[in-house]
This record gives C-alpha cells, structure tokens and sequence, in this order.
C-alpha cells in the first residue's frame, strides 16, 4: 500500500511546490513510483516546477470524478515511474468530497503519493491532511516563518494529525552562524521534529525557467537536500547538512 504525503505551509513563499517535486523527482530516481496532485485549485504550478510546463496535464476532478483512470495517467517523459494530476481552475465540492476515493485507489498502484497542499488554513489544507498519513510543514528560517509555522502546528494538532515533521526550506547559508539559532530553538519553536534543512539554491528557479525537474538539473545545493530528506521519509539513517 502507498503513502499519502501532504506537504503544507502556514504561508505562501516558503518553496513548498518546489520542494514537492524535487522530492517526488527524487523518490521516482530511488526506483518508486510516484503520484503528485497539486491540490491548490485555481492556482496551479506543479506542473513547472516538475518541468512538465509544455506538457498536456489532467487535473485531479477528472479522475476524481470518474471520468479518467489512474492507469491511463501520462508519465513523466524524462522521469520513469513519476506521475501527475493538476489542479483544476475550480472544483465543484462533490469533486473535492471524491479526493478520498480517489487516493485510496492510488495507494493500490502507487509507492508515494504526495499532496502539494495550497498555502493558508482553508478548505484545502484540512483536505489535504485530512486525507494523508502524513504531513510535511514547510518553513523558512525566519522568526515570520517560524510564527506562521507553529501556528499551522497547533492547528495539526488540532486535527488530529499524528505524524507530521517540519522541513527548513530556503535557508541561507551560515543563517545559524549569523543568527545565533540554532535547530534545536526552531523545533522547539515551531512544536514538530526535523526531517531535513533545505538551503537557497538559485538552481531551482533556474531550472523551472528552463522547463526542468530539478533532479535532472543539477547536483548540488538543493538536490542532494531533497534526496536526503526522501531518504529520511523512507526510514533511512541519513544526516541532516547544516548550513
């Protein structure tokens, strides 16, 4: 049986689609397959940041409300084993009400699925938690970040969700140097254990601009982030590079 992943974020800005699909590119190289659905609905980019911008995309609606199958999906065409539903312009809330029925059969022919969840408290965000076995918080390193974070915590709390974990996206490097922070006050902070420290990688948008899925870009900065922090979902031991 699949995984459902929400990643969600207090705020927009904190890098949480681009992180999505590196993770998603990352876990598709690691031999899974791999299903993205890009819940923010009238809003979509998962698409760029997958590098599928000039590609034909099918938003979740479709299949949700029966009229695609999981098994005609299109496949990543440089990305063996990854997939993608889009976000709608809009959805009806019977289609919304579907999502569930539709990732239960995802989890029967898909290793990972992850839900890149709209940023705010809304109706898509209790969605997307709702339906996930885990969740995945995205902030920055900044005291707003951290602010925003740890109230998105409580509302998991809240929830009734019993396993999520923060991941640092965007950190500058020597942040904590400069800061006198450290991890240990930001998890403290923001009430969630650590699952990886991304840091700021101007690759990333680069690579959106040239329609390209960061896995296939480059080698450093970002990437390698992202893999350790998929290899740490997965239960392996890999530590965590501070910057």
């Amino acid at each position: 049986m699949g995984l459902v992943t929400a990643l969600i974020s207090g705020k927009g800005g904190t890098g949480k689609t681009t992180l999505c699909a590196a993770l998603a590119g990352c876990m598709a190289a690691e031999g899974k397959r791999v299903l993205c659905v890009d819940l923010d609905v009238g809003l979509r980019n998962l698409d760029l940041a997958l590098g599928l911008g000039q590609e034909p995309v099918l938003p979740f609606t479709q299949a949700s409300a029966g009229f695609l199958r999981l098994e005609d999906l299109p496949e990543h065409p440089r990305i063996p084993g990854l997939f993608l539903l889009s976000a709608p312009e809009r959805a009806e809330q019977a289609e919304l009400d579907a999502l569930d029925a539709l990732l239960c059969q995802a989890r029967e022919q898909f290793d990972e699925i992850l839900l890149d969840g709209p940023a705010g408290l809304g109706t898509l965000f209790r969605l997307g938690v709702h339906c996930s076995d885990r969740v995945l918080l995205i902030s920055g390193a900044d005291p707003a970040s951290l602010r925003d974070a740890a109230q998105t915590a409580q509302q998991l709390e809240i929830s009734g969700c019993s396993e999520a974990w923060l991941v640092l996206n965007r950190v500058q490097k020597g942040y904590f140097r400069r800061t006198g922070q450290t991890v240990d006050d930001m998890m403290d902070q923001v009430g969630l254990p650590l699952l990886g420290l991304v840091p700021e990688d101007g690759q990333v948008s680069l690579a959106a601009a040239r329609n390209s899925a960061l896995v296939l870009f480059e080698r450093r900065g970002a990437a390698p982030a992202c893999l350790r922090i998929a290899r740490r979902l997965d239960g392996r031991r890999v530590p965590l590079a501070i910057t």
